[in-house]
């Protein structure tokens, strides 16, 4: 049974399709769209770095910022007063103020100061009012009552009037304990002199307000309150803006100090405990201040109308906490003991976000970023000390840079997105396409080895008018000449291959004859007959010379070069090479040869060295042994002789089949095909040895190598 050749199960199997552009372009694509991941996932983690330390500096900022406005006036006096308005603005409740005192008679600096606390509560008619006591218990037992409120010209009550609706006055009411004290204090002007001079008639308005107990009609015997105090300015601008006007309305401002005697009692009578200020019902004290007009039912301010905003609170600190932290401030008492007093919360962010990213976010590591943010700090008031500690959520920075990853994973997906479909329209519209082309061209060479040597592949689908139409059709019709000219090919070697025949019988029968004629061994001409009759045997039935040659089988024998060389070098002058040289060495040498191929093989060469050599040099023929350590040794034979020198561009090729120096070779002329030399490097490889070329000085050698025989 005959087994399958290679040819036969390549002939089998389908072609194989080149892939690695196709991996390229892929891979490309595929980093590509990995390079836009990595390049998201490298700025998560600088922001997310980035958000840490930006938090860090934040939250110290936040800290010293609420630090320093508790350090104010106008936090003090939330620090005192932490539950001021747990009850609504309205009734006015006394304030701690986080002064000692109010310097009251002073408009200056009592305005300066409710304003730097911060106690004024604000109305929708541009008044304001503050009800407060000091800070120290010993500055007296008197609540302060300072404001400011629009009125026309301010009218005085003149002394020894009895009815004091003529006038502007004032109506102060306090609730505390179960008692009521009511006052009523009409206003009494002071003429405004300028150190003797006469008043200017745009020098602003002052008086007194006279307190007296508001227990009914005012009689001859009624007399002021000794230690009820006030004063009622006015300016002389008019709120407008309007200048020269008369009767237009003014800025007033009112600050009085009420005498409290359950104050003075409480002073005056130290329980166990000592003195405690301010008082435990401070917030439980309701105090209302009205502005009377003259003959005016409906009071020009009332401090218990309605719309009233309350001073600075505790809601003013909340939006400078960052979402997630949270402060807690207490009160520390003077046996280590401390009182809560109130605990803050940044708003919670209330964007979207995404759980895969918000898992990815916590996965990505910072230094430090587990570690807990805690600051406290020490505020000191007249009344005590508070301590104020911050803390801080560092999942709030992954909350934030999720809600913004989020956001921006709407690109990134879009990026990704663009990616594919790019992919995928090149794969659909190119790809495929080129693929399809390198199948049905990888098929062209499975055809071309087929047993007829034509390639039947159809591309007539792939034709376009873009550039892969362009090539594919531009295929279609190489293949078709190609196609064209292997049928011609086919009919011109069957051609020469029955001339080969012809000429190889014609030539054989004569051949045989000499042979018969010259049948000695010791006949000079049975040697030269044999070597006919074997390169006739070679090339008969042959389609061309080269593959004749290269199909050729040698006889590879033992063979003492030493000797053949000088058989050679003797019987050169009766094959028409004259002036060889050959010197032979004391000992055989003996090599793996072919000895009619050798013959053939330095016969060859002789004749290209005679058809170069200057007129009347000799050829020289050598032979040595070199043997190298760890290989076989090596008979060497060189032929050199003296002429012109091989181009060296050539070196290499002319051991190529047609490749001739002569400037006839492409004539066909006989003895210059350029066969010569293909025909030595052929045998010579097929007795495993080699043939190469070199330069010398003046001259050209040839050097055969041999394996010696062992």
């Amino acid at each position: 049974m005959k087994l399958p050749t290679r040819q036969d199960v390549e002939r089998l199997l389908p072609a194989r399709v080149p892939f690695g552009l196709r991996v390229f372009f892929r891979g490309a694509f595929l980093l590509l769209g990995l390079a836009t991941i990595a390049l998201a996932l490298a700025v998560l983690q600088d922001e997310k770095e980035r958000s840490y330390r930006n938090y860090q500096d934040g939250f110290r900022k936040n800290q010293a910022q609420i630090a320093a406005k508790l350090r104010h006036p106008t936090g003090q006096l939330v620090l005192l007063n932490p539950t001021a308005y747990d009850r609504g603005v309205t009734p006015l409740r006394p304030l701690v103020l986080p002064f000692s005192a109010l310097d009251f008679d002073d408009r200056n600096k009592a305005q300066q100061a409710v304003e730097m606390a911060g106690c004024l509560v604000q109305y929708p008619d541009a008044a304001s009012m503050c009800v407060a006591v000091g800070n120290n218990p010993f500055a007296g037992g008197f609540i302060y009552a300072v404001g400011s409120f629009n009125s026309g010209p301010l009218v005085s009550h003149s002394s020894g009037t009895l009815d004091l609706s003529l006038a502007h006055r004032a109506r102060i009411t306090v609730d505390m304990r179960g008692q009521r004290y009511r006052w009523i204090a009409p206003f009494q002007a002071m003429q405004a002199m300028d150190e003797g001079r006469n008043a200017s008639p745009f020098a602003n308005t002052r008086g007194r307000l006279v307190g007296f107990a508001d227990e009914g009609p005012i009689t001859p015997a009624s007399r002021p309150v000794r230690d009820f105090r006030g004063w009622l300015w006015q300016d002389s601008r008019c709120v407008d803006g309007a200048p020269g006007a008369q009767d237009c309305a003014r800025r007033a401002f009112v600050s009085v100090r009420l005498p409290v005697e359950l104050f003075r009692e409480a002073l005056f009578s130290k329980g166990p405990a000592g003195i405690v200020w301010p008082p435990a019902d401070l917030d439980q004290i309701k105090v209302q201040v009205e502005m009377l007009s003259p003959g005016e039912v409906k009071p020009l301010f009332d401090s218990n109308a309605g719309g009233a905003t309350a001073p600075f609170s505790w809601a003013e600190l909340t939006p400078l906490l960052l979402p997630g932290e949270k402060l807690r401030i207490r009160k520390l008492g003077a046996a280590g003991a401390s009182t809560d007093i109130v605990a803050l919360s940044g708003a919670e962010a209330t964007e979207r976000a995404s759980p895969l990213i918000a898992s990815l976010i916590r996965r990505l590591q910072v230094d430090g970023y587990d570690a807990p943010i805690t600051s406290a700090d020490i505020i000191s008031t007249p009344l005590g000390r508070y301590e104020l500690t911050l803390t801080g959520d560092i999942r709030t920075v992954n909350k934030a840079l999720t809600a913004v990853a989020t956001r921006v994973s709407w690109f990134v997906g879009g990026m990704l997105l663009a990616i594919f479909v790019t992919w995928l329209a090149i794969e659909l519209r190119i790809i495929r396409r080129i693929t399809e082309l390198t199948r049905r061209a990888a098929t062209v060479s499975k055809g071309v080895r087929a047993s007829d040597n034509l390639a039947t592949v159809d591309l007539a689908d792939l034709r376009g008018g873009d550039e892969l139409g362009v090539l594919a059709g531009g295929l279609q019709d190489l293949l078709q000449r190609v196609n064209e000219d292997v049928r011609r090919e086919q009919i011109r070697v069957a051609q020469e291959k029955d001339t080969w025949h012809a000429v190889g019988h014609e030539i054989m029968s004569p051949l045989q004859s000499l042979m018969v004629l010259h049948g000695s061994v010791d006949d000079p001409a049975h040697r030269y007959i044999s070597r006919m009759q074997q390169a006739v045997r070679v090339l008969y039935g042959s389609a061309s010379p080269s593959e004749a040659f290269e199909s050729t089988a040698l006889d590879v024998q033992t063979l003492d070069v030493n000797e053949f060389l000088s058989h050679v070098a003797r019987n050169a002058a009766a094959a028409g090479i004259p002036g060889v040289a050959f010197e032979p060495l004391a000992q055989p040498v003996r090599v793996r040869a072919d000895e009619y191929s050798l013959e053939d093989v330095v016969s060859h060469v002789l004749r290209n060295a005679e058809r170069y050599r200057l007129p009347g040099s000799l050829i020289r023929i050598t032979l040595s042994q070199q043997a190298q350590e760890g290989t076989a040794p090596e008979a060497v034979i060189t032929i050199s002789n003296l002429g012109p020198q091989i181009d060296a561009g050539l070196l290499d090729k002319i051991f190529e089949y047609g490749v001739s120096g002569q400037p006839d070779a492409d004539t066909g002329a006989p003895g210059q095909r350029g066969q010569g030399l293909f025909v030595a490097k052929t045998y010579m490889a097929k007795m495993g040895g080699t043939i190469t070329a070199h330069n010398l000085d003046g001259g050209v050698c040839l050097e055969l190598r041999l394996q010696c025989a062992t």
